[in-house]
């Protein structure tokens, strides 16, 4: 596939489409759109342009433009991502959707936010609970990733074990689609199959047919009442085994999340603070939630006994800010945490069923000591999703890819072979989109271009994410 450059006549063109202050062509302004948050100089390209635009009128007229021009564009939301979603990796324009960032209407009555892709997530949770609502969308970037970014990728969370992930929430979307057409599916209906369930084909598609322009976001009522628990285990594998038994006993929680010993450790140093048993070999925090105190206090009683009852070293409870911010302090920390310990890292998110986590996690154990590395572990132990994170340390470049690709081929194998897959919530991206061809079939191939082929002939959409370019389905 063959892409045109970026000319000064271009740059005219879309000066003239957004204005003079939302085109942006200076190598030292485009530097912090060259790259996300994966850590990996390999997923680092510089955009030939910028461009921010204010309304889905503009973004329509640009993708009429790149397609006349054969120009890729790759859209971006606040750059959190950790896959390469958001790199341009065939140059041309990175199109920051930073300006449309206005919360349009919550309805009330209809239990509906509809708002702007830059819109953060933060913002929304913070918006909704004012009003005495909830928005369940609650990943760990929370502060600083775009709900359009959540919504690109299907992200997913702390609460994903009883609220699901992002695309559960979303009931609407406003597209300007490959050819500049904007195009609205769903709304605000709680049922409606009239159509194609394009919405959840929109989902998760990261940039590659479309650009979201707006979201209709369902809300729900606050929970009135919420604890958390942190549970420290002597090692990983009694922690992460007593999780299918609190899965299986009525409950369900809102959150189940583990770390393991070097995470704990890693989240300490950062946080300069000493945490509760960390030398214990594996954390398990939960969160309940509901509408009466007596049963949130009876469900956190219940998966307390449960752990202690299976080896848990003690049971702490939190169940007023303060103390629920301070157990999920070291959680949300971990991925800064690392970074610290070894600046280059590459952070996994792979994802088995519940049942299969113990064998997953001995696996990526037995592959840490046969290449001699460290791989922390930590996620959501409650929907399977496993942050396994590689720590370059002091090793050279040459070093560094070589145990890299070695260990990820390995990690990749081994949660084939436990019925798992490569993304639980981070995405594809440019990333893992090799390594997802290797274990597809043919008809998987074939239905992924054939998608591809008829929402982006021209194949600038963020070209190179999740699809392989000029990739023949075997």
């Amino acid at each position: 596939m063959q892409f045109n450059k970026v000319t000064a006549e271009i740059i005219r063109q879309l000066q003239d489409i957004l204005g003079q202050a939302n085109v942006v062509a200076d190598e030292e302004k485009m530097e912090m759109y060259s790259r996300d948050e994966t850590s990996d100089k390999l997923w680092e390209k510089m955009p030939e342009v910028v461009i921010k635009p204010e309304n889905a009128q503009q973004i329509a007229e640009v993708v009429k433009l790149a397609n006349r021009e054969m120009i890729p564009i790759t859209p971006r939301g606040g750059g959190s991502g950790l896959a390469g979603g958001a790199v341009p990796l065939h140059g041309g324009m990175v199109l920051s959707l930073e300006k449309m960032n206005k919360i349009i209407e919550i309805d009330k009555e209809n239990l509906f936010m509809v708002l702007e892709p830059g819109v953060t997530t933060g913002e929304v949770q913070k918006e909704a609970r004012e009003l005495n609502l909830f928005y369940a969308g609650d990943p760990c970037s929370a502060e600083s990733s775009f709900i359009g970014g959540n919504v690109a990728t299907n992200a997913g969370g702390n609460k994903a074990v009883k609220y699901g992930v992002t695309g559960r929430h979303v009931y609407g979307l406003e597209v300007v689609m490959p050819d500049g057409d904007i195009v609205v599916y769903g709304g605000k209906n709680i049922k409606d199959v009239t159509f194609y369930d394009m919405v959840h084909l929109m989902v998760g598609s990261e940039g590659t047919l479309g650009i979201i322009t707006k979201i209709w976001l369902k809300l729900m009522p606050l929970p009135q009442y919420v604890a958390d628990l942190l549970i420290p285990f002597p090692d990983m594998q009694s922690a992460i085994k007593v999780v299918p038994k609190i899965m299986t006993a009525g409950i369900i929680p809102t959150a189940v999340e583990f770390m393991d010993s070097l995470s704990i450790k890693a989240a300490e140093m950062y946080l300069n603070k000493k945490l509760p048993y960390s030398d214990a070999g594996a954390y398990i925090i939960c969160e309940v939630d509901g509408n009466t105190e007596l049963q949130v206090q009876e469900d956190y009683e219940t998966i307390g006994k449960l752990c202690k009852e299976n080896g848990a070293l003690e049971v702490f409870v939190a169940d007023n800010i303060s103390t629920q911010d301070r157990i999920w302090k070291s959680r949300k920390a971990y991925a800064e945490a690392l970074r610290m310990i070894s600046p280059v890292y590459c952070m996994e998110d792979i994802v088995v069923p519940i049942s299969n986590i113990p064998a997953a996690l001995d696996a990526i154990e037995k592959i840490a000591k046969k290449y001699d590395c460290k791989i922390p572990s930590a996620g959501h132990a409650g929907d399977g999703n496993i942050h396994a994170t590689i720590l370059r340390e002091d090793r050279d470049d040459h070093a560094w890819h070589d145990l890299k690709d070695a260990v990820l081929s390995e990690i990749y194998d081994a949660v084939y072979v436990l019925e798992g897959n490569l993304s639980g919530e981070h995405g594809i991206g440019a990333k893992r989109v090799s390594a997802m061809y290797k274990h597809m079939t043919a008809g998987q191939k074939k239905v992924l271009q054939t998608l591809k082929d008829a929402f982006d002939p021209n194949n600038i959409m963020n070209p190179g994410k999740v699809v392989l370019l000029g990739r023949i389905a075997e």
